[in-house]
């Protein structure tokens, strides 16, 4: 989070225009890039916010009145937020001030977790009621709840994992987690992107080549992505998003690593869906890809239940709401890299 300080007048239907907002941060709100805590894409990341989901998107622009109240001034101006974000993270000062043109609305409260406060005003708190809004005034929103394990903190976690991809890399030995082709080695690997649908959004008997885990059709031989007995092919979504905060140690993947026997269900179905996003494009923003290093891009994709973060050069990770902290590692095999190029061409991209 930033502490720059800009001013933004207030808009007709919340802050009231002779009363700066003391701004704290901002991010953008757009089909490419999103904070993914409030949805599985972009619309449903606007609907946490009351707001259509246009195509150009938004900013949001957090901060406080100079009562301390927290409120979030949503903008139509995204170019405008882009350049301050993009200056605030190189450590330059920008002044933020839009015109109250492109003021969309102002929301009391803030959607995400700001660690910084104003100076020379009371501490963060919701505004109080309008007593003209008889009651009708929008509740404060609110950061998602992530000390419990749910889909808010499960896309953290992938986002964490994107964020440090090779600290996570570096943790998974490929011999170990997903053993030689063919079901070889410790006869325990992790599945294959094949695992439950070969191309056919609703098969449930993977075709697929590239080891033990790409026939969904056999029995265990094939594991969800614990792995070994060792620590490799293991993790924590927890400690993922704490590898967001910098704070990942390198052994941290193999905390409260779990032997799961088999392909888990949860596995078979998030790839299935995957694969079904290539006939089927889902909405704006649940598949999203990015720059990774040399010519890779980044893959990160959500469905019902699942997060799953790759490199289209390397393997993915799956994570699942049904396996509470469990990061499942999915072998390249034949059929991940087909997937990942099909995903890449209709995803969304920053501009």
């Amino acid at each position: 989070m930033t502490d720059e300080e800009g001013a933004v007048t207030g808009t007709d239907n919340a802050v009231a225009d002779d009363d700066a907002l003391y701004v704290l941060t901002a991010v953008l709100l757009t089909p490419a890039q999103f904070p993914s805590v409030l949805g599985d894409d972009y619309p449903a990341a606007c609907a946490a916010l009351g707001l259509e989901p246009y195509a150009d998107g938004y900013g949001l622009i957090m901060g406080q009145d100079s009562d301390g109240a927290r409120w979030t001034v949503v903008v139509d101006d995204v170019s405008l937020v882009a350049v301050a974000i993009a200056s605030w993270d190189c450590g330059m000062e920008y002044d933020l001030s839009p015109d109250d043109r492109t003021v969309v609305c102002a929301l009391p409260g803030w959607p995400l977790a700001v660690a910084v406060a104003a100076p020379g005003v009371a501490a963060p708190h919701d505004p109080s009621p309008d007593p003209e809004a008889d009651g009708e005034d929008l509740p404060p929103l609110a950061p998602p709840d992530t000390q419990a394990w749910g889909p808010a903190q499960r896309r953290l976690g992938a986002d964490a994992i994107a964020l440090q991809w090779a600290v996570w890399r570096e943790q998974i030995d490929d011999e170990t987690a997903f053993g030689p082709a063919g079901g070889g080695g410790t006869g325990r690997t992790a599945p294959d992107a094949g695992s439950g649908a070969h191309g056919d959004a609703g098969s449930g008997t993977g075709s697929g080549a590239g080891g033990a885990g790409a026939d969904a059709g056999t029995e265990p031989g094939v594991d969800a992505g614990s792995g070994t007995d060792t620590a490799a092919g293991s993790g924590t979504a927890e400690n993922s998003a704490a590898a967001g905060d910098g704070g990942a140690a390198e052994g941290d993947v193999a905390a409260e690593r779990g032997a799961l026997s088999g392909t888990h269900p949860g596995v078979r179905r998030a790839l299935a869906q995957a694969h079904s996003y290539v006939d089927t494009p889902p909405p704006p923003g649940r598949v999203r890809s990015s720059f990774a290093t040399g010519e890779a891009r980044m893959i990160r994709a959500d469905g019902t239940g699942w997060s799953m973060v790759a490199r289209t050069d390397d393997i993915a990770f799956l994570l699942l709401d049904e396996i509470p902290g469990e990061i499942v590692p999915v072998r390249r095999g034949t059929k991940l890299p087909g997937l990942l190029k099909a995903l890449d061409a209709l995803a969304v991209r920053p501009s």
